[in-house]
Formats: C-alpha cells, structure tokens, sequence
C-alpha cells in the first residue's frame, strides 16, 4: 500500500512516523513546500521519499496521488478544497485531519455539500473519504457515540475541552496561532431545538469542575465542527439529540477573549507595509510560535510547567429507563512532560497526531470497507472499538461517569 502525507508539520510527520511501522506500507510520499522538513522526515523513515510540491498548484498534488491508494491531508484548511477534488480526480481514498474550506457560499454549506455532493461522488467511485480526524473533531466524536450508548434519549451533548496548559514560556496556543485566532473570530455553530444556528464566540459560559482539575473552570462557545456533524446525525447515530454544543476554557480561550473585547480580534483588514493585511495576520506574527521539534519542546520543558491540568468531556444529558442521567464520557491524555519524555513532541503534537493516526490505521489495515465521505462521527462500532483500543495503547484512556439528576 502507498500513502501520500501532505503536509509535513507536527502532524502529519507523527502519522508518516507511524505509517513507516505499518506492515502493509509499502511506500510513503511525504510532501510539502518546504523542502528542509520534507528532506529531513523522509531520510528519517525506512519506506519514505520526500517530494516539495505546491499544494495550490492542482496537477502537481493530482500526479503524486495518481498510484497512492490513500492521501492523508495534513495541510491548513484553505488547501482542503484542491486537495480532496484531486483525490477524487486521481482515485484516491482521502483523510482530513479537519475539513475543507472554499466550498458553498458560507462553512454550513460547504459542509452540507462534502456531506451529500461529495459523498456520493466518493461512493459513485468506489472510494472512501473521512473528514474531522484528530483530536476534536476526531477522537471526542467517537467518545460521543460511546457516551449515547449510556441513554436510551439523548436531550443535550456538550463537547467540553479545557487546555489549561502552561509554561514560564508564553505559549498562548500549541496548534496553529492561525486556525485558533480565525477559530475565535468565526461565529460557532451550535444544535439548538433541533436545529443548527450560529452563537456568538465567549458567550453562553457553563462551568464545571472535573475532580482532577483541582478548580472550576468556565468554558463559552467556540467555532468548531462537532455540534454540526452531530446534529446532522441526531436521529440515526445519536439517540434523537436535541442540542449540542462545543465548549472550550483555559489558557488560550482566556488569551482569544481579551483580544476580542478590545477589538483586536477580528477579519478587519488593514493597509499593512508589503499590502494588504488582516488584523489577525499582524497579531500572529507577533505571537510565540508552537513548537514544531524537539529542540523547541525541550527547552520550554526545561524552563518550567506552571501547570498541566487539561480536561476532554463529552457530556450527554438523557433519560435511561425514565430517569433523567448525566453521562461524562472522559478521554485522559498524557501531559506535556509525559509527551516530551516518550515522544520529543508536545501534549497537543501527540494528542492530534496519534489521533489522527489511527483512524489513518483503520484504513491501511484493511478495517474500512465503506465507501462514500463521511466525518468522524460516522464510524461503525466495531471500528471504535479498535480505535479505542489503540488510543489505550498509547497511553489515551477513557472513563465513563453516570450520575443520576433530579426529576425536573
């Protein structure tokens, strides 16, 4: 089997990592525009070659899937379009860590279309394309249909995720500055009644205290896609769910939040000194950088943790056998020491990385036999199982709590 990576960052180097130890592997085609990291990840594995390509550029990325049966698409979102209509083109199989942009007039619609339009070209020739698979989206939908399994009618679904990781070194996100800032400015999409609607971003704050916190936290609405792949999928996958919402607290959201009220956080564009350039752009090349290796990562271990506390719920509010239940679906990662220690990489490299992985080794272990496009949530039973049991393996456990409310 022939697997192209596109996108040679943190994580698509974890997945070419993983793949070079897959038996049924016979070649990775580890691809990006800078030619330094794709040189150095493809001398480092045993079955790799390194191509620089230019993911704008459609007949370059269409030659290179022309004899792989899998591209796995590690590249940022405004490269997602030309990527998957070339897999398609090419008659390959697709994996997207997150999902595509630049298709439909607004994020709703686009999504709409991968989900019909493209899903029935996929299945039309014979391939199978999977969307939303890292950590959230990714793992956290899976830990969604375990939690419905709990309820026999599900009311509400909370995706909760607290970062609250930091370091005597500034480091206000550990993913894309660019994906987490624009990610703020986006209106979040949340299941409401029954029907998707758009909230405001820091508003609607719930808290809760997880035992292993230590604290309560408060987390606000934020733009991202599980409230929309759940909702679309409440009647058939998750137990007639009536709302959903995505939840997001810590470190970062706490950073987005004061930007944001004194409108330094927004889409505005300004006249800036090589042209054009938005608000967004300026502060980002102001910012800390994420740790891309392990010498990035040693040294703001080596200047100190203030604290690791973290926390992944999905949290499904129902009714089991006429009582109404709280259901708290955990998923405990490692921290970053732990990371570092095992791995060289940051808790947010391992987390997306190994994540996304594994549903890159459903694939290549012959475990998908399904054709057509669907998210992460979609996802047979018997296929998170084993991806469950995978994640155990590498240290990323789940815990189920169910508490019985009070008759309203």
């Amino acid at each position: 089997m022939k697997v192209l990576v596109l996108g040679t960052g943190a994580q698509g180097s974890t997945v070419a990592r993983n793949l070079d130890k897959e038996p049924k592997v016979s070649k990775i085609i580890c691809a990006d525009m800078d030619e330094q990291q794709v040189t150095s990840l493809a001398s480092s594995l045993r079955s790799a070659e390194g191509v620089c390509v230019d993911a704008e550029n459609y007949s370059e990325i269409r030659k290179l899937m022309e004899s792989c049966d899998l591209v796995v698409n590690a590249l940022p979102l405004e490269f997602g379009k030309n990527v998957l209509d070339a897999a398609l083109d090419a008659g390959c199989n697709y994996q997207d860590f997150a999902a595509c942009e630049g298709i439909g007039d607004s994020w709703e619609e686009g999504m709409e279309i991968m989900l019909t339009e493209y899903d029935r070209k996929f299945r039309e020739a014979g391939l199978l394309a999977v969307i939303g698979t890292g950590t959230a989206p990714g793992i956290m939908c899976i830990a969604a249909r375990e939690a419905v399994k709990h309820v026999d009618e599900a009311e509400t679904i909370y995706i909760n995720i607290y970062d609250g990781v930091k370091t005597k070194k500034f480091i206000p996100f550990w993913w894309s500055p660019h994906v987490a800032l624009n990610d703020m400015v986006d209106k979040p999409v949340a299941f409401i009644n029954g029907k998707l609607v758009n909230t405001e971003p820091f508003t609607m704050p719930i808290t809760r205290e997880y035992d292993y916190l230590g604290k309560p936290v408060t987390l606000v609405e934020h733009a991202h896609d599980e409230p929309f792949y759940i909702g679309r999928n409440s009647r058939t996958l998750f137990r007639n769910v009536r709302n959903v919402y995505f939840k997001y607290g810590g470190t970062g959201i706490e950073f987005g939040r004061r930007l944001y009220e004194e409108g330094k956080l927004c889409r505005e564009m300004l006249s800036g000194g090589d042209g054009e350039l938005s608000l967004n752009d300026r502060l980002i090349a102001e910012l800390p950088k994420a740790p891309r290796n392990p010498e990035e990562v040693k040294a703001i271990v080596d200047g100190g943790i203030i604290s690791e506390k973290s926390a992944m719920v999905c949290e499904v509010e129902g009714v089991k056998d006429g009582r109404p239940v709280r259901v708290e679906y955990h998923v405990h990662a490692p921290g970053l020491a732990w990371c570092y220690e095992h791995s060289g990489m940051s808790h947010e490299q391992y987390m997306t990385g190994n994540c996304g992985f594994l549903f890159t080794r459903l694939f290549v272990r012959g475990m998908m036999s399904r054709k057509g496009l669907i998210s992460s949530d979609m996802l047979t039973d018997a296929e998170n199982r084993q991806y469950l049991k995978w994640a155990k393996e590498m240290n990323i456990t789940t815990e189920v709590r169910i508490t019985t409310l009070q008759q309203r």
